[in-house]
C-alpha cells in the first residue's frame, strides 16, 4: 500500500463504532452481505438499449451469489434475440458480480443485469420473505401455461382510432364495436394453445377453432373488425 507524504505524517485517529453493512432481506433471512456468496434471491430487471428502441425483462433466481436460473424476455429488434439466446447460455453459472461485468452483446440486456444488480444486493427481491427462497424453475411459472411471455402491443392513430393486436390472451383477431364505434370487447386466438393442439395431431383449422376465445360483450356487438386490416 502507497500512502502520500501527507498521510503518513498524520497521527492515527480511532475510527469508532462500526456496525458493518446494514442488514437485508434474504430469503426469509436478515443478510450482512459482505461478499457474493452472500447474495441469494429471485428477482427481475428491466433494461432498454442506447437508441431507447428496445427494451429487456431478465429474471434470475440466484443461489449464494451464484446464478442458477435465467429467464431473457425482449422487445424490439430482431438482434435483441440472438443476444438473448447468448445470454440464456452464458448467464447460469456466473456470480452475479461476474454476470454484471460480462458483454451480453445488447445494450438492453446489459441494463436489465445493471438494474436486477442494484436490486439483488439491496434485497429488493421476490423471494425476500420467502423460505428458502423459490426453486429453480420460478421462472418458467412466471411464463405460465404454453411457455410464452405475454406481450400487449396496441396501436392507435387520431384519425382512425385504438387497434388492439395482442393482449395477454393471445393474438387478437377482431374487436367489438358497439352503435357509438367504441370498443366493447375482443376476439383472440391463443397461438401458444394452438400449437400445442397441432402438435397433439390436431389439423391446423381445428387447432386454430380450440384455441380461440373472447373477452367482453362480443355478442352485443354491433360489428367486428380486423383490427390489422379495417
Amino acid at each position: 500500500m502507497i500512502y502520500s507524504r501527507e498521510v503518513e505524517e498524520m497521527c492515527p485517529v480511532a475510527q469508532g463504532v462500526h456496525h458493518g453493512a446494514a442488514p437485508i432481506p434474504e430469503e426469509a433471512k436478515w443478510v450482512q452481505a459482505k461478499e457474493v456468496k452472500d447474495i441469494s434471491g429471485f428477482t427481475h430487471g428491466v433494461g432498454w438499449c442506447a437508441p431507447q428502441q428496445g427494451a429487456c425483462k431478465l429474471s434470475l433466481n440466484i443461489k449464494e451469489g451464484i446464478i442458477q436460473e435465467a429467464l431473457v424476455e425482449t422487445l424490439g429488434c430482431s438482434g435483441m434475440t440472438h443476444s438473448a439466446a447468448m445470454a440464456s447460455e452464458i448467464l447460469p453459472g456466473l456470480t452475479v458480480l461476474e454476470a454484471l461485468n460480462t458483454d451480453l452483446v445488447c445494450d438492453a440486456i446489459n441494463t436489465a443485469m445493471r438494474e436486477l444488480f442494484l436490486q439483488i444486493v439491496y434485497g429488493r427481491s421476490q423471494s425476500a420473505f420467502s423460505e428458502d427462497g423459490l426453486p429453480v424453475g420460478a421462472g418458467l411459472e412466471d411464463l405460465g401455461k404454453g411457455l410464452r411471455s405475454q406481450v400487449g402491443t396496441m396501436y392507435g392513430t387520431l384519425k382512425k382510432g385504438p387497434r388492439y393486436l395482442e393482449m395477454a390472451e393471445g393474438y387478437v383477431t377482431g374487436i367489438a364495436l358497439d352503435a357509438d364505434d367504441e370498443i366493447i370487447g375482443y376476439q383472440f386466438v391463443n397461438l401458444g394453445k394452438m400449437t400445442d393442439f397441432i402438435k397433439k395431431g390436431d389439423d391446423p383449422n381445428t387447432a386454430w377453432e380450440k384455441a380461440k376465445g373472447q373477452y367482453g360483450r362480443v355478442a352485443d356487438a354491433v360489428k367486428i373488425i380486423d383490427p390489422r386490416k379495417e
